[in-house]
């Protein structure tokens, strides 16, 4: 006797496709959360930021207003760029806009700054080691990507450049006006350049979750499609 027509279709190893969906919002929410986290060490450590977060730095420096809520007023600023490139946002950008600002937040209330350069250092290199892994836990759950990465990926698409030379564009912008209103660049900036590429790739490995089988119900989740390392490979 064949099976209906209307039986769910099974993952590889006979899982059904809906069995994913909890280990890829944990994911999601765990990657962001430690995100914040760790950009948060960065800030403590006073050695120097990743680039947006120069940039966040330096309007909180101008406005009076924390860090965090600068992450969450710029990445809502940004979405709204997506609307002329017409980019779609997932479950994961908006989450990314929500959850990022308030862990960073959340952390600097609790985590004092460092007292002594080896204590700094300490700081520095757990959050760069932090937000590698974070970078691919929450790309690898597959709600699509933050808003940064959307507004590079759709200028990408736009303008026919490379993804290199656009991310590059983006972030010596971002770099600049925020060293210029205050933001904090140093040894931190350029560590975090260097290893985020090679970090974030190792994490999407260890946490990637396996794609279900063309047809399936987890294929029509609404989440990025594509490789998920293309937002973060070409730095």
């Amino acid at each position: 006797m064949s099976r209906s027509s209307s039986t769910p279709p099974s993952e590889p190893g006979g899982r059904p496709p809906g069995r994913r969906i909890p280990r890829r919002l944990a994911q999601l929410v765990s990657g962001l959360l430690l995100y914040g986290a760790s950009s948060a060490l960065l800030v403590r450590s006073g050695l120097g930021l990743e680039p947006w977060n120069v940039l966040h730095q330096g309007l909180s420096n101008l406005t009076g207003l924390s860090i965090g809520v600068m992450v969450t007023v710029m990445g809502a600023v940004v979405l709204l760029l997506w609307i002329p490139l017409r980019q779609r946002p997932g479950l994961g950008t908006v989450a990314n806009v929500l959850l990022i600002g308030a862990a960073m937040d959340a952390t600097l209330a609790v985590v004092p700054d460092a007292d002594g350069l080896p204590a700094r250092i300490a700081l520095m290199v757990a959050g760069v080691v932090l937000n590698g892994l974070a970078t691919g836990l929450y790309i690898a759950a597959r709600f699509g990507p933050g808003p940064r990465d959307g507004l590079m990926t759709g200028l990408h698409r736009v303008t026919g450049r490379s993804i290199r030379l656009i991310r590059t564009a983006l972030e010596l912008t971002v770099v600049a006006t925020g060293f210029l209103l205050g933001g904090s660049l140093g040894v931190g900036t350029v560590l975090y350049a260097l290893a985020i590429g090679p970090l974030a790739q190792l994490s999407l490995r260890l946490f990637a979750v396996p794609e279900a089988t063309p047809g399936t119900a987890a294929g029509s989740t609404g989440v990025a499609s594509g490789p998920p390392e293309r937002v973060i490979l070409p730095r």
